[in-house]
């Protein structure tokens, strides 16, 4: 079969890498693609939110089905436009993927169907904003209710935060129009945790548990990024949890959807905090995570196209999904200065240092082909991914590959997954 993966970044490496691994697969596209996913499939610069130029590509070349791997396009209704020209597609329909890309609509979802989150208001206009936050709780988040590329969250300690935090995103519109309404929640405190999770509109298959590191510098400081590193399973994600949020999240939310007659064919990515009182959604992706999905998709032992394609008819009851009994770590080499200004265009070397070591990845975000070499296109450029028996082996292992490879203005955090060793 003919598969076309719509994206460009670490996250669609790692789908590219899973798919290509699959034997039903005879040939495999991307748009537009990067460096890394060009080893994989044919790359055409094709960009993602040009739809019916994504369509037409896909008729042209017969695709059996198409993998969208962005929130943005998933947001703006890409499934649906591919749908209607006659492509299978694994991702949720415009309906469907409100639930990442308004984050009122999936508090009010939770409010409704009584899923355990934390309070909040919603608010759309900015001086009703600031007088909620006098008599408001400190430290308190505010949350752009788009989507914000990862960033349109701040945690602000002070009344002064708070009010400077409302007038970027809702009068300076830091985040675009992401910011035209507001969501302004309680500040929970626990373990947070992702879990990825497959659906078919109906029923829910959960994935291996994974833990994201948002900030941009050691110790969980400086700014909100994309992403600066992940490991999988997470410790803390205990059986007892894993039953508790099965029961009383997961299972909950698919039904939810249903019900408001938006059903969810896709990848549900719960980011979840562990608080005192039992676990709480703090958001909802409808994709998989970046760069969780560099972490859970090599453990995967399933063939992803068999479980995409579960999902895509209604018949996902029918999977087992199974991963394997270790544990991986990603480590992203960012170029200095992300994720406000950087430099682009230096030349990366020791790619090759990767080709043919078991265990080892290494999976592009922000590269391009220059002459014949690759170079820096982003501020997040690389996820170096390892495995190992163990988390401890896992992070000793993607520490050392972040060694294999260099560039100028090369960063990246030291401490990805050094939670492990509280647990």
């Amino acid at each position: 079969m003919n598969v076309l993966i719509v994206g460009g970044g670490g996250r669609e490496h790692a789908i590219a890498y899973a798919v290509s691994k699959s034997p039903k697969v005879d040939k495999l596209y991307c748009v537009p693609g990067n460096a890394g996913i060009a080893g994989l499939a044919e790359c055409v610069d094709i960009k993602v939110m040009e739809f019916e130029e994504v369509a037409r590509f896909a008729k042209k070349i017969k695709a059996d089905l198409v993998i969208v791997g962005p929130d943005d396009p998933l947001a703006g209704g890409i499934v649906d436009v591919l749908e209607k020209a006659g492509l299978r597609v694994f991702g949720p329909a415009k309906n469907a993927a409100i639930l990442e890309g308004s984050k009122a609509f999936s508090k009010d979802l939770m409010k409704k169907y009584n899923i355990p989150t934390a309070q909040y208001e919603v608010f759309d206009k900015a001086a009703d904003a600031l007088k909620y936050l006098d008599s408001a709780k400190l430290p308190i988040v505010l949350k752009a209710d788009g989507l914000a590329l990862g960033k349109g969250v701040l945690i602000c300690n002070t009344l002064e935060e708070a009010r400077t935090g409302v007038k970027e995103i809702m009068l300076d519109k830091k985040f675009g129009t992401a910011g035209n309404k507001l969501v302004i929640e309680e500040y929970m405190t626990g373990r947070e945790v992702s879990v990825l999770t497959f659906c078919d509109g109906k029923t829910i298959k959960v994935m291996s548990s994974a833990q994201d590191h948002k900030r941009a510098g050691d110790g969980d400081t400086g700014l909100n990024t994309g992403g600066m590193g992940t490991f999988s399973p997470s410790p803390f994600y205990t059986k007892k949890i894993d039953d508790y949020c099965r029961k009383n999240i997961f299972k909950p939310t698919v039904e939810a959807m249903a019900a408001e007659g938006r059903p969810f064919k896709g990848v549900i990515f719960f980011g979840l905090m562990l608080t005192e009182d039992g676990p709480k959604v703090l958001e909802y992706n409808a994709r998989f995570g970046d760069p969780e999905a560099q972490v859970v998709l090599p453990r995967m032992k399933n063939d992803i196209i068999d479980v995409m394609e579960a999902c895509v008819d209604g018949t996902l009851g029918k999977i087992k999904l199974e991963f394997e009994d270790n544990a991986a770590v990603c480590v992203m080499l960012a170029s200095k200065g992300y994720p406000e200004k950087y430099e682009r265009g230096y030349l990366i070397d020791g790619l090759e240092n990767f080709d043919g070591k078991d265990g080892y990845y290494v999976f592009h975000s922000g590269t391009k082909k220059k002459g014949k070499g690759i170079v820096t296109n982003g501020g997040r450029v690389l996820g170096v991914t390892a495995k190992g028996a163990t988390l401890r082996e896992a992070r000793e292992n993607a520490y050392k590959a972040t060694e294999w490879i260099s560039f100028d203005n090369k960063y990246f955090r030291h401490d990805i997954g050094k939670a492990i060793d509280e647990a």
